[in-house]
């Protein structure tokens, strides 16, 4: 039977992914994002292009979902920059607030499903002042100490979320899937910057290449969050990611090879302290699902160049 599903940040790199695969069970969605959803999803699904910092929230008192997948947030480079502070508060604070206070009062919401982070984790489990040969494996229950503002606005959230349910006494199933690294088709992140520029035959930076991290597909990410809210034991913070880690510097020669592009365009530059080494524990996730990522770097780095010489094509 169809289910009304509403998803937010629905236009983005996760929200393309899980929004075709909603549609293609059946399911009536409405998506919210600020961007335009593009074809051929825009012209399948109900969207409405709105500022949910500001709007949005009406339309889905009237859609009435069963499951909200809750995307929309903003993200902040891995050095902190004082042009973060209004975007921060506003998409990801403000946002998920009015959010939580339209739950409150609509009532009916059977399953929530917050896409947190794990920068909620505290950085001295996984930041080192050496490089690390092996990362850390961030469990669920591991200590909380937010990263960075865009941690913190998560950590903020999934306490919301409790609240919802300890204090408010909600019937509503809620699920905090901590995601590690994104990249995907489509995607601001720096796998596929460096794809795009190599394809135009321009150079990419590499910096701390021995810094490690957990890289998970975003059609993987959206697989998991689908069965995340498919199995009814599952509540809670969940890791959601690949349950590996490897370096910038296997991440950039992988985009090379793959591109074909010239040695010479990636460009090593020094390395600093704090290195990072860290990697999600995902038995949880697993124990929950039967299931964990199953694409591996080289095959999500592949259908990332894919696209996008497909895209170069229909611009040219």
């Amino acid at each position: 039977m169809p289910h009304r599903i509403a998803v937010t940040g629905s236009a983005g790199v996760i929200g393309r992914e899980l929004v075709a695969r909603l549609l293609a069970r059946g399911d009536e969605v409405l998506s919210l994002d600020r961007e335009r959803m593009p074809e051929p999803l825009g012209s399948r699904v109900k969207h409405v292009q709105v500022d949910l910092s500001v709007g949005g929230m009406e339309e889905l008192r009237r859609f009435r979902p069963e499951t909200i997948y809750h995307l929309a947030a903003a993200f902040e480079r891995s050095e902190e920059e004082s042009g973060f502070w209004l975007p921060g508060y506003r998409d990801n604070m403000a946002v998920t607030h009015r959010l939580h206070d339209m739950i409150r009062s609509l009532g009916g919401i059977e399953t929530y499903i917050f896409a947190s982070s794990y920068l909620i984790y505290a950085p001295p489990l996984y930041l080192f002042d050496t490089p690390q040969a092996q990362p850390v494996a961030l469990r669920e229950d591991h200590p909380v100490a937010p990263r960075n503002l865009c941690g913190a606005a998560k950590y903020y959230a999934e306490t919301e979320l409790r609240f919802l349910s300890d204090v408010d006494g909600l019937p509503l199933r809620g699920i905090s899937a901590r995601i590690f690294r994104v990249y995907g088709r489509g995607s601001r992140d720096v796998i596929s910057r460096w794809v795009r520029a190599l394809l135009a035959g321009e150079p990419i930076e590499v910096y701390n290449p021995e810094n490690r991290f957990d890289y998970v597909f975003a059609g993987d990410v959206a697989e998991g969050l689908l069965r995340l809210a498919a199995s009814p034991e599952a509540s809670g913070v969940v890791n959601l990611a690949t349950g590996a880690s490897r370096t910038i510097a296997d991440v950039a020669a992988t985009v090379l090879r793959v591109t074909g592009a010239a040695p010479e365009l990636m460009q090593h530059r020094a390395a600093s302290a704090p290195y990072e080494a860290s990697a999600a524990a995902i038995g949880r996730l697993a124990a929950l699902t039967g299931w964990q990522p199953p694409t591996a770097l080289e095959g999500g780095i592949a259908a990332v160049v894919d696209y996008e010489r497909a895209a170069q094509r229909r611009a040219a």
